[in-house]
């Protein structure tokens, strides 16, 4: 399904309910369902387990892409009683494997990008509740995301789609800066490998 991703208006900090009432116009107008982007070390704006319901109920508003930087108190709440229909995304790649374990339905993630079928698998692995396989490919995965986020994304993830052959060029637009080749030579040596967990026990 095709839905929008939109952020918490960032830079004017509008607070929780300037937040709610931005999402609420978007959805009565926009023309398509919303994934709210929570994101607060980007925005400025962090958002509550309450506004979060909140946003879950409006019609429109199908699910959350939730980065806030950890696994937390309000983070088990949220994924122990979701609104109907309201999908908890994980937006953090490098944990990942454990909000999926604690319940996510799934990700928004740049590191998916490379060896993308792993990271599903990873999702497969939890949802039928084989946790072994499913910790130690998140814990492989990890290591691959916290090596393409070693500098400011997307920089590393473009040098290693360009070279792979994937992409044209490892360009990015100012005032990003291009990877350091040491840092896209590592990533590359992770994102190389294809992990075979499938068959595990």
């Amino acid at each position: 399904m095709a839905a929008a991703l939109v952020p918490a208006p960032p830079f004017l900090r509008p607070g929780e309910a300037g937040t709610l009432a931005h999402f609420v116009t978007l959805a009565d107008h926009g023309g398509m369902p919303l994934i709210v982007y929570d994101v607060p070390y980007r925005t400025g704006q962090p958002l509550s387990v309450g506004t979060l319901t909140a946003l879950g109920r409006l019609p429109g508003v199908v699910g959350v892409k939730y980065a806030t930087g950890a696994i937390d108190a309000a983070t088990v709440e949220l994924l122990g009683c979701p609104p109907p229909g309201f999908a908890v995304l994980g937006g953090d790649d490098v944990v990942i494997s454990p909000l999926v374990a604690a319940g996510a339905h799934g990700g928004i993630l740049a590191s998916a990008n490379l060896r993308t079928a792993d990271y599903a698998e990873l999702i497969s692995l939890w949802r039928s509740g084989r946790g072994a396989p499913a910790r130690r490919l998140g814990a492989e995965l990890a290591r691959l995301s916290a090596a393409l986020f070693a500098e400011p994304n997307p920089t590393v993830i473009k040098g290693v789609l360009h070279a792979q052959g994937r992409i044209p060029s490892p360009a990015v637009r100012m005032p990003l800066l291009a990877a350091a080749t040491s840092s896209v030579r590592r990533a590359a040596s992770l994102a190389g490998g294809r992990a075979r967990h499938g068959s595990e026990v």
